[in-house]
């Protein structure tokens, strides 16, 4: 059945190294890249980043291995009991005689399609640049509010808060609220995001849920949660599920942390630490005061050395004010014969500006004489011409005519008569007369043709 060639001896018999290698020979050549369906059992993560496991059916049990690269490009840690489908080539552990099955590939079972789509996504977003460490931001070390984002019902809340609490009592946290899991969930989770954004009241924004299957966390790998998480202002740190929990999310925010707990412990310092830079800023200051006061009392000796005596600095003082007493008597000799020469002339031109009074005296009697006339002789004029305007005046008087016979009629409103056929009879009449005022009524009108 076998061809023999040179893999046994002359004899016929097989060595055990030789059957082995023979059968490895076969499977590799008779199963490769065939998919398996199985739950994981006896699951071991390396320190090498290998993965050793068994998958198992109800009746039957098979040991598996996922090399390093193989096992980082999955994305999640699987865990016990979980059913994926696994792409495999059977292989044969020769040393051993084990026969097992080395996994290139894996999805969950019956949901392969999600797998699909978050590797799908992550290749995508990886190749837009949005993985990448030089756009991440760095996250605040000592934050004045930290803003959290998941449901008031997750005990990641919980996680978080207590966490902080115990770190970091002094930091104002704030929650907006979003359901984190359902259909719904990652458009809930976009709008907080984004009323947090707009609201710019915190300094880092935790994005947190607890722990789950890949649909339990699957709104964490929608790509508008990504890219919403990608442009946000305020640096982000996704702490959702366990360390073996894997989104979206988890790559493009700026900081992955493995566990809600962690995620808050990474967006801040504990309130101790802060306290012992506080601590150390403050000696270091002190120290560079100290520093700074002894300079200040070297300069202060060199100058105190640099100083003149009192007596000297006196006698300096008392020399230059006796050369500066006899440069002011020197200079106060020529000033005063200037000025007496000033005011001799000064009289002498005063002597012949001043004034002839008697003359002007004269004059002035003489004009003061002629105004006295001029002021009389208008007087006199206008006394004459106010006695002329008093006679016509009085002649022109209605009294003057009212003395004479003479009677002025007004109507019961005070307006003057002149025409009988303004009133009508039985109408009161005041008569003004030259001496005295009367009250009439009208008995009769007779009208003038």
């Amino acid at each position: 059945m076998f061809s023999t060639g040179s893999t046994f001896a002359e004899d016929g018999i097989w060595s055990v190294s030789q059957l082995n290698r023979r059968v490895a020979q076969l499977l590799e050549g008779n199963f490769s890249r065939i998919w398996v369906r199985g739950e994981i059992s006896n699951f071991t993560q390396a320190s090498s980043g290998h993965w050793y496991f068994s998958i198992k059916d109800e009746g039957a049990a098979v040991k598996a291995v996922m090399f390093r690269g193989r096992a980082m490009a999955v994305g999640f840690v699987p865990k016990p009991g979980e059913r994926f489908e696994f792409r495999v080539n059977v292989t044969l552990y020769e040393p051993r005689g084990d026969y097992q099955l080395q996994v290139e590939s894996m999805r969950r079972a019956g949901r392969g399609d999600l797998h699909e789509a978050f590797m799908l996504l992550k290749e995508k977003l990886a190749a837009e640049g949005l993985f990448d460490n030089d756009r991440k931001r760095p996250i605040k070390a000592m934050p004045v509010a930290v803003g959290v984002i998941t449901s008031m019902a997750a005990a990641a809340l919980r996680d978080v808060l207590t966490a902080l609490a115990r770190r970091a009592p002094h930091i104002s946290v704030v929650i907006y609220p979003a359901p984190v899991q359902g259909a719904a969930a990652a458009g809930k989770l976009v709008q907080a995001l984004q009323q947090a954004i707009a609201r710019n009241e915190v300094d880092t924004l935790l994005l947190v849920r607890g722990g789950g299957s890949l649909e339990d966390l699957w709104s964490f790998n929608d790509e508008t949660l990504a890219r919403t998480v990608a442009a946000s202002p305020i640096p982000i740190i996704c702490g959702v599920g366990h360390e073996t929990d894997f989104t979206i999310a988890d790559f493009v925010a700026d900081l992955r942390a493995p566990t809600p707990t962690a995620a808050a412990e990474l967006s801040c310092r504990t309130r101790d630490a802060c306290l012992a830079q506080v601590d150390a800023t403050f000696n270091a200051l002190t120290l560079r005061h100290h520093r700074l006061l002894e300079r200040a009392a070297l300069r202060l000796d060199r100058a105190v050395a640099g100083l003149v005596s009192p007596q000297q600095r006196l006698q300096h003082q008392n020399e230059r004010l006796q050369a500066l007493k006899n440069r002011l008597a020197r200079a106060a000799v020529a000033p005063q014969q200037r000025h007496a020469a000033c005011l001799t002339l000064a009289k002498a031109r005063l002597v012949h500006a001043q004034p002839r009074l008697n003359e002007l005296r004269v004059h002035v009697d003489r004009q003061a004489q002629r105004l006295a006339d001029s002021a009389q002789r208008r007087l006199e004029l206008q006394r004459q011409r106010l006695a002329a305007a008093t006679q016509t005046l009085q002649a022109l008087s209605p009294h003057q005519i009212l003395g004479r016979g003479y009677a002025i009629v007004r109507n019961e409103e005070g307006k003057i008569i002149k025409n009988a056929v303004d009133l009508s009879v039985g109408e009161q009449l005041g008569v003004e007369l030259g001496q005295g005022r009367l009250n009439v009524g009208v008995i009769q009108i007779h009208a003038l043709l």
